[in-house]
């Protein structure tokens, strides 16, 4: 069973460029403001993360009326060599935050 002591220093496996790439997989339509909200950072950090996350490729943002609409190419693989072995899209995989099949790639 896993304590977790009242002192202990709060920490997560993953990052809060981890977390925003999951946020984004899971919703593509997803606001930044509410990105901001679960993974519990300011909403400028937030701009910050999503735009290195665009800057790298990792992910595309596509400006559709008044929103953003995001892509994760999932394909892509981790930044670290400890990792790099692996795609991005295992993890998501993984947590259940695989990004739906664009409308293009779908069958039919």
């Amino acid at each position: 069973m896993l304590r977790v002591s009242e002192d202990a220093r709060p920490w997560t496996f993953l990052t809060n460029h981890g977390h925003v790439l999951v946020c984004i997989a899971q919703d593509p339509g997803i606001r930044v403001r509410d990105i901001a909200e679960r993974v519990g950072v300011t909403l400028r950090t937030a701009q910050g993360i999503v735009s290195d996350l665009v800057e790298v490729g990792y992910i595309s943002r596509t400006r559709v009326g008044r929103r953003n609409v995001y892509e994760v190419h999932s394909e892509l693989p981790f930044r670290h060599p400890l990792e790099h072995e692996h795609a991005i899209g295992e993890l998501l995989d993984v947590l259940g935050a695989r990004p739906a099949p664009r409308e293009r790639d779908r069958p039919g």
